[in-house]
């Protein structure tokens, strides 16, 4: 799964609200993210109140002892509320927090977007076999676009174009949170995005489980670089434009085409790279090798050279021999890192990976922090190389915003949200960009 990880100037699991007193935690990644906007919008029409919703993550066992215990803290503070858990732990591990005393009900991923799973709520007469909602995930169709106006406290939308995946990466448990790829027809796409930008957003990011696999199951097979330049088409006004995590061996020419003909296309990709030597990828199950990351880099960087690259990538993976090691530790070089989200392996119960001979702990974490230390030097170099650029910086909050390139910019005096402001860039603290 190409997990687009939640690039966020807030804290994972910080809980949004609503004026009708529907308040959401969301964990994970930025598709989660959207989902929250649709569920609390659905729960507030429903006239829902004193509802907590915890939208879970899977990618790893820490994502749901995360969720658990902020469940019971949910519940402490707040011991009138009725929490509902929802989200891919909750698909994958309905038992486990059903057995929390806390939680009022589990939803799974397919009810969770549907407005009569929360009108049903309503009077909360649900009896203890009644109390869990999941069904079969891998038995879902289609994917439809649910339609929202904007996002709550944010100045960039996300828009969910896909969901669902159908690689099998061994390390990987949330083709069973989500399912099989299914792709949201284009037209519909294209009307979210028209009604996020005449409702005011500035910048819009297309958001799924794996992206570039958009369109196979589509009439006619459109890739997702046929939606993307759809989109730039139909919606003029629409200014900015970002894609999340890309799988690279799946980029289209299209893609490439428009990544090199049109500016609102924002230069920045998070790439799901994983590791940097082939036979930890093949172990995986990825459908890349080092090489075939290296060369897409290159390629896209000789069409767009401000281009600025994010990937993840896991330490410690079972099996990875220091040799093996210091090849992930390399591609951030090769392939021009900037933006790197570093995970720790953790054997998630239910992969294969889990079963494999596993990196002991103590080896795992110092690769992790070699890796984060590698990280914040390619950043550093990407920071000394802004300096004196003049950048047009969208505003998140009132003196923090980012650059074309994702860069996080910080202002001395307050500014609007939602602006997106020309600015020269002075200096960098190490961590972001500061403006003149």
């Amino acid at each position: 799964m190409d997990r687009d990880p939640l690039p966020s100037l807030r804290s994972p699991g910080m809980p949004t609200s609503s004026p009708g007193g529907v308040e959401v935690v969301t964990f994970g990644c930025r598709l989660n993210t959207y989902e929250s906007e649709a569920m609390q919008r659905h729960a507030q029409d429903a006239g829902l109140g004193e509802v907590v919703i915890v939208n879970t993550c899977a990618v790893t066992a820490e994502a749901t002892r995360q969720a658990r215990q902020s469940i019971r803290r949910i519940a402490r503070e707040k011991p009138g509320a009725r929490i509902v858990v929802t989200g891919c732990a909750a698909q994958v591990e309905p038992e486990t927090f059903a057995a929390m005393p806390e939680v009022s009900q589990v939803v799974g991923n397919h009810e969770k977007m549907k407005a009569e799973t929360w009108a049903g709520m309503r009077d909360f007469g649900v009896g203890a076999s009644e109390r869990v909602l999941v069904n079969d995930i891998m038995a879902v169709k289609e994917t439809a676009v649910h339609l929202i106006d904007g996002m709550r406290g944010r100045t960039r939308a996300f828009v969910q174009v896909q969901n669902g995946c159908d690689h099998r990466c061994t390390f990987c448990i949330i083709p069973y949170g989500r399912g099989n790829s299914r792709s949201v027809p284009m037209g519909a796409v294209v009307d979210q995005v028209r009604t996020l930008v005449e409702h005011g957003s500035r910048e819009v990011v297309l958001t799924g489980v794996d992206i570039t696999s958009y369109g196979k199951d589509l009439p006619g097979e459109p890739k997702l670089g046929t939606l993307v330049k759809g989109l730039l088409r139909h919606v003029p006004e629409l200014e900015r434009l970002r894609i999340s995590s890309i799988d690279s061996v799946e980029a289209d020419d299209d893609l490439f085409d428009v990544i090199a003909s049109d500016g609102r296309l924002m230069p920045h990709l998070h790439l799901s790279l994983q590791a940097g030597d082939d036979m930890i990828l093949k172990r995986m199950k990825r459908r890349h090798l080092r090489q075939d990351a290296i060369a897409f880099c290159e390629q896209v960087k000789r069409l767009r050279p401000d281009m600025v690259f994010g990937a993840d990538i896991i330490a410690g993976f079972p099996t990875e021999t220091e040799e093996m090691f210091a090849r992930s530790l390399d591609i951030v070089e090769e392939c021009s890192l900037t933006h790197l989200h570093v995970f720790p392996f953790s054997p998630r119960p239910g992969t294969p990976a889990a079963r494999m001979p596993q990196v002991a702990r103590d080896v795992v974490k110092d690769r992790a922090r070699r890796l984060r230390e590698k990280g914040e030097a390619a950043l550093l170099k990407h920071l000394r190389e802004e300096v004196g650029a003049r950048r047009n910086v969208l505003i998140e909050s009132n003196q923090l915003g980012r650059t074309e390139g994702f860069t996080l910019v910080r202002f001395a005096q307050a500014v609007t949200p939602g602006e997106i402001v020309p600015v020269t860039i002075a200096g960098h603290d190490g961590k972001e960009l500061l403006a003149a």
